[in-house]
């Protein structure tokens, strides 16, 4: 679907005008490859989404046909946040072993604890399997969210890597909505059977289709299946030896500085693009996105409208999907700062008028006749959220670290934010007895304010730059380089916006 868009922007062009040719051989191509890489995140999205339908159905109605005995709130508020916990756990494994056997066996390999996860939930009989099952789950998403952008970001050309990005949160929104509306209709087996065909179907597709990474590969000194992977990926008519000079001279120049943990500490790349990366994870998970995607159907049944909360939660996943889609036609054209910045900057507005409708409710008021205000604040705010704070930071995941601290890096930093998600998530059920609905979705819209002036001073552009030169402004060489004159002193550009080869 996605890929096939991608084809029709640019079908009228003349094979004569390689720029646009390459363009869209590029596109079609990388596009194809990356299609089994996401169907993983269409895997997390459903693991997200479960609790939504489910939980509300566990703890006090009879509506969904479970297994095992019925939980309390508090148990269901465990169930909701363990999988931050698992995910903890499975980042910084994930991470490791991407740098060891590599990026495609990594991923590959995830879809056996997935299987695993959805047979013990179908089978519970008991909360404690089901924490155990969603412990499980979250391992994946947690070596998911290490893996697949950093995939992403090694095999897409410079001039689609964010377009291309963004379909990870698109098969997440997708994920998301296939359980909301399977989850209205049928019982609790039939929709655990239903998410447990999801990593079935991943890793048969992704260990046929799916080519290990151009920069492992050499990175392994295998240039030659190298030189294989890049042709696939880029096509015939791309010369794939001026982007492999350019990988090999990046791992040179990396393998001349002593590699280990201290990277971490005193590259000023590696610090800058990790202040970047875990403040943009930190805002995401305080923006309360993962509240209100876990509790959907909690929080619209608590507003007193007269639309059923499983209807509610359909649309807004519509509109997220909607709107994850169009951030991936923008993501190349606008920057990644822009939408950022739009983004958080307007879900503060919708989070505020969220908490003041839930504050006047339960301090009495009449809101009867503005019950519309949580549908319509709750959708505009998941449709900016999935423009640019939803995808984006997991596409800057995958751009802003050197190949040398990625695994390391990516691993220490889904660490720290899945903590951060688990405090959220599990937190919201304190928040909710201490503050009531309202306060505590006042309290989401100040992190967002803040996330926002936090992008504005921290977070680089890295729109149409290719990986090298991302590393050499993060390090401070781009500055030494312009002070230098002559092509002899200038590193070649894998692409520029046009999709042609130039020289900067």
């Amino acid at each position: 679907m996605y890929v096939s868009f991608m084809w029709l922007r640019h079908k009228n062009f003349t094979q004569d005008e390689w720029g646009v040719g390459h363009s869209v051989i590029v596109e079609q191509f990388t596009g194809v490859i990356t299609s089994p890489a996401t169907i993983g995140p269409f895997g997390v999205g459903t693991v997200l989404a479960w609790t939504s339908p489910v939980l509300p159905r566990l703890t006090n109605s009879t509506e969904m046909a479970y297994p095992g005995p019925f939980i309390s709130q508090a148990e269901g508020s465990w169930v909701g946040s363990i999988i931050a916990l698992g995910a903890i756990v499975g980042s910084l494994p994930a991470s490791y072993g991407a740098d060891i056997i590599g990026r495609k066996y990594a991923i590959a390999i995830l879809a056996i604890p997935f299987i695993l996860s959805w047979v013990m939930t179908i089978v519970a009989k008991s909360v404690e399997v089901l924490y155990i099952a969603r412990f499980i789950a979250g391992g994946v998403i947690g070596a998911v969210t290490a893996t697949i952008p950093m995939y992403i970001g090694e095999i897409a050309e410079t001039s689609v890597r964010g377009e291309l990005g963004s379909y990870i949160q698109l098969m997440v929104t997708l994920g998301i909505l296939y359980v909301y509306v399977i989850g209205t209709f049928v019982d609790y087996t039939t929709l655990n059977i239903c998410c447990g065909i999801v990593p079935v179907v991943f890793l048969l597709i992704f260990m046929v289709v799916a080519p290990e990474t151009p920069t492992y590969l050499v990175r392994r000194n295998r240039r030659k299946e190298a030189e294989r992977s890049l042709l696939l990926l880029r096509g015939e008519e791309y010369d794939i030896y001026s982007e492999l000079d350019d990988i090999q001279a990046q791992l040179d120049e990396q393998r001349k500085r002593k590699q280990s943990f201290k990277v971490l500490f005193t590259s000023r790349a590696v610090i800058r693009a990790t202040i970047a990366v875990m403040g943009l994870l930190s805002f995401l998970s305080f923006s309360g996105i993962n509240v209100v995607i876990f509790y959907a159907k909690e929080i619209f049944a608590k507003c007193g409208t007269n639309i059923d909360p499983n209807y509610s939660s359909i649309i807004i996943g519509s509109l997220q999907v909607i709107m994850t889609y169009l951030s991936g036609l923008l993501v190349d054209r606008t920057g990644r700062r822009v939408l950022l910045l739009v983004s958080d900057s307007i879900m503060a507005v919708c989070l505020l008028a969220l908490g003041a409708f839930f504050y006047a409710k339960e301090q009495g008021y009449d809101v009867s006749d503005v019950t519309w205000v949580p549908l319509v604040s709750l959708s505009i705010y998941i449709s900016v959220f999935s423009l640019g704070f939803g995808p984006i930071p997991g596409i800057m995941m995958g751009e802003l670290f050197s190949p040398e601290a990625k695994g390391v890096a990516l691993g220490i930093v889904c660490i720290l934010a899945s903590l951060l998600e688990f405090i959220v998530v599990k937190g919201f059920h304190n928040l909710k007895d201490w503050f009531d609905f309202g306060i505590s979705f006042w309290i989401f819209a100040g992190n967002c304010m803040l996330g926002t002036l936090f992008v504005y001073f921290l977070v680089p552009e890295t729109k149409n730059k290719s990986l090298t030169q991302i590393q050499d402004e993060l390090s401070g060489a781009k500055k030494n380089r312009k002070k230098k004159k002559g092509g002899k002193n200038k590193k070649r550009s894998i692409v520029t916006n046009s999709g042609n080869m130039n020289m900067v």
